[in-house]
Order: C-alpha cells, then sequence, then structure tokens
C-alpha cells in the first residue's frame, strides 16, 4: 500500500516526503497572543525546513488539553511537544519558578542572564522525564491592575486577587489579599462576577482581555519576567530522522530569538492599547515599590529555605 501511495504521488508530480509525520501541538492561550503568533510561525519553519516531513498543527487557547495537563500529556505522549507556562511546574521543583519570584529579574536583560542560568538545570530536571525544552519566551514584566490608584501595599488588603501560580498565591498572601485561582482565558468572567478584583500579569494579558472593561488603572511595578516554554517529548524527538531533528533545533533557536524580541514591542504595544481605550498608566509610588519589595525579600527568603540545591545553584550563578 506505501508503495503503491509514493507510486501515485509520483504520477501525480507531488512532492510529498516518504515519511510524512504530523505532530499535535497544544498552546494554553488564543490565536491573537504573540506566544502563540510565536508558535505558528515555528511550526511553518519546521515544515519548510523539513518538505514537509513534518507538520506540526498548533491546537491555541487550551482547545486540545488544559493548560494544567499539557505537561503531563507531552510525558505520556498523548501528543509530542506542547507549550506551558515555566513556573506552573514549580511544586515539582523550584528551579522552575525562580523567574517569577518578585524583583529578582525584572528587566528583559536580568531575564535573559536569569534564563542562561537556568536553562542547564531546567534541561536535566525536564530529561528525567523524557522531556527536552526547545525554547522559551518570556512574558512582558508583569504590572497591577486595580478598580482605584493603588498608594500603598495596605491598599491591597483584603482584595481577592487573581493568581496563577504558587508564588502569586504567596504574594497575595503576604500582601493580605485572598488569591483565587484564574486562567488567562477566564479574567473577564472573573472580574465582571467579583471572583476577582485586582491582579498582577503582562500589558499582554491586560489587552488581551480587555481589562479597560473591568479596572481602571496599570501600574508598571515590573515586579518579574515569567517565561512560558515549549517542550518535546524525547523519545519522539529521537524518532525524527537526523535531518528532521536538525531543523527543529534550528526554527526552535530562531522562535526563541523572533519571541524575545516580539516580547519587547509587546510590552509597550499593548501599555499603548490599554491607554489608549482609557486606562490610566501609573508609575508605582515609592511607598509601594517599599512594600512590594519586601514582600519580594520575604518571599525570596523563603524560597531559599525550601529550595533544592539546582534551585539555590541557579540563584547563584545569576547573582555572581
Amino acid at each position: 500500500m506505501l508503495k503503491y501511495a509514493a507510486t501515485l504521488a509520483m504520477g501525480l508530480g507531488l512532492a510529498a516526503p516518504a515519511f510524512a509525520e504530523t505532530w499535535d501541538m497544544p498552546t494554553p492561550y488564543g490565536d491573537s497572543t504573540f506566544h502563540t503568533v510565536n508558535i505558528l510561525q515555528f511550526a511553518d519553519d519546521v515544515a519548510k525546513a523539513t518538505d514537509g516531513a513534518l507538520e506540526i498543527t498548533v491546537h491555541s487557547a487550551g482547545s486540545l488539553f488544559p493548560h494544567g495537563e499539557i505537561k503531563t500529556a507531552v510525558r505520556s505522549r498523548q501528543v509530542p511537544i506542547g507549550e506551558f507556562f515555566l513556573s506552573t511546574l514549580s511544586n515539582e521543583d523550584l528551579a522552575f519558578g525562580i523567574d517569577s519570584q518578585p524583583f529578582v529579574a525584572t528587566s528583559y536583560a536580568d531575564a535573559a542572564k536569569l534564563w542562561d542560568a537556568q536553562k542547564p538545570v531546567i534541561t536535566a530536571l525536564l530529561a528525567e522525564q523524557d522531556l527536552m525544552p526547545l525554547f522559551s519566551v518570556p512574558w512582558p514584566a508583569q504590572g497591577l491592575y486595580t478598580k482605584g490608584e493603588i498608594a500603598d501595599i495596605d491598599g491591597l488588603s483584603g482584595l481577592r486577587f487573581r493568581a496563577y501560580n504558587a508564588a502569586l498565591e504567596e504574594f497575595a498572601a503576604l500582601a493580605k489579599a485572598a488569591p483565587v485561582q484564574v486562567e488567562a482565558s477566564d479574567i473577564a468572567q472573573a472580574f465582571a462576577t467579583g471572583q476577582v478584583e485586582a491582579m498582577i500579569t503582562s500589558p499582554s494579558t491586560g489587552a488581551n482581555s480587555t481589562a479597560w472593561d473591568f479596572v481602571s488603572h496599570y501600574t508598571a511595578i515590573d515586579a518579574w519576567v515569567p517565561k512560558n516554554i515549549v517542550v518535546v517529548n524525547k523519545r519522539s524527538f529521537d524518532g525524527l530522522a537526523p535531518e528532521v531533528q536538525a531543523a527543529v533545533l534550528e526554527a526552535a533557536a530562531a522562535a526563541e530569538v523572533r519571541g524575545w524580541e516580539m516580547s519587547k514591542a509587546e510590552a509597550a504595544d499593548k501599555t499603548q492599547i490599554m491607554a489608549d481605550n482609557g486606562m490610566i498608566i501609573v508609575e508605582p509610588s515609592e511607598a509601594l515599590v517599599s512594600g512590594l519589595q519586601s514582600i519580594g525579600a520575604t518571599m525570596l527568603d523563603n524560597w531559599k529555605a525550601s529550595a533544592s540545591p539546582d534551585a539555590l545553584a541557579i540563584l547563584n550563578a545569576y547573582q555572581e
């Protein structure tokens, strides 16, 4: 049958690869999110570089697997490749969540330095689960979204606060707010129903969720620069022909470089979109910064007390 199909393809003049393969790739965010735009370009680059020997079908917005199940799906080979928010794995090892610790890395330059320190450790930890990182791309620095200006840390006390990982849950608790787990796709509804009243997230998520419909102020606290990561199942990757493997790695390297530049542009563009739609963009007061940094210092001390040797090695390498 395969011989017949190949003969038929040749007879029809089709440039079909001998062993074409299709990979399904779940991602958590919608098609308009720059992470997804970048991944779609990555998939296109792979298809072109391999002459169709490997096609990656992107299933965005959690349409194939919910965000929290994507890593497990890749590990169990339900799918060969997927994207998720890196610090969601902090419960496995705190090495995965150092980029979500407040005020450790607050600029793109710091975030790149942190990723250089983090990547070898993350690679080794994922290898133990038969996973391999392909590329990682940061979100813009995280800002504070509220229904009025927050003059100091006491202004967060008692607010129902959106959390998307363990670090934000701890942050909310230390700020005497009430953490509530809400995925990015559910933000608007959560605010509309009163489930949450404030959040820390990127300008990307703020603009994409039309934050101006439910909050009035965006305070650019630049709390941290968290990352998404794209991983592949190592057995699936090893099953590819060497030239296809090389094409995937080349496309991944290009996606990482492109993604970081997209993130930088996104930060400015999305902040402007929020301003254009009536949100008040403010710089944090000295009192608020002082309170936030105090919480960040407490969280880092707590992190160090629980961190594995691998996680501590990342921090030490970053701080050298």
